[in-house]
């Protein structure tokens, strides 16, 4: 791992301690995420340990899936609870939870960090990307990350509109609030199959509403 932004994280490790004992999960596992952000806003530095015991693993696969390379993944970890160490007071509960915050928090930073990686020469070659990646993770300036205005704002609430609610709900989870398909399986009761068949579905919809029919179906396959 990259040791500048090792040492960067020194505040991390004694707020890790925040779930080390027994008796302490239980309180921890017990307070939202809104409120360890709130904490955090408020000054208890702790609150960050428990979010990155939280996300560290979301984060983590956000930013492998768009960095195609496990050690800037890491190190985007990193700087992302960084981030939200430093920038804690902008989320608005109001607007999305926390969850979805910090997951499109990773897609806007991985994808500004793919950038500069390509501008840089970083990659051999060009890797076809996601485009509903990019599409969802677009950075802006705004506050609001609910799937609503995240494709509003990218021009898409009317192909949202035309999503089933199995389609919206397993798109939303997947892209917002960082669950895998089987994750999202468990949480609905749905089959495996059938999450897959919704997710397929659904982002085939969203890719040809933004580059008609000639892009193809990509199968990525995820367990």
């Amino acid at each position: 791992m990259n040791t500048s932004f090792t040492a960067r994280l020194a505040p991390l490790p004694l707020a890790l301690n925040c779930g080390a004992e027994e008796n302490a999960n239980s309180a921890v596992h017990s307070v939202t995420d809104e409120a360890l952000l709130a904490r955090l806003q408020a000054g208890e530095q702790e609150a960050l340990g428990c979010l990155f015991q939280r996300y560290a693993r979301v984060v983590r696969s956000v930013a492998a899936r768009i960095l195609r390379d496990a050690a800037e993944a890491e190190d985007l970890v990193q700087d992302l609870f960084l981030f939200i160490q430093r920038k804690c007071a902008i989320f608005d509960m109001s607007k999305s939870s926390a969850r979805s915050w910090i997951v499109q928090m990773a897609y806007h930073r991985s994808i500004e960090r793919r950038r500069y990686l390509t501008s840089r020469q970083f990659y051999a070659r060009m890797e076809i990307e996601s485009n509903t990646i990019h599409m969802v993770g677009t950075p802006t300036a705004e506050s609001d990350y609910s799937a609503e205005a995240v494709f509003g704002r990218n021009g898409l609430s009317k192909v949202l509109k035309s999503l089933t609610d199995d389609q919206r709900e397993t798109l939303c989870l997947y892209f917002f609030d960082g669950y895998t398909l089987a994750e999202i399986s468990q949480k609905s009761g749905q089959t495996l199959g059938n999450v897959r068949n919704h997710y397929y579905r659904g982002l085939d919809k969203l890719r040809k509403q933004m580059f008609g029919n000639n892009v193809p179906l990509e199968q990525r396959h995820e367990k």
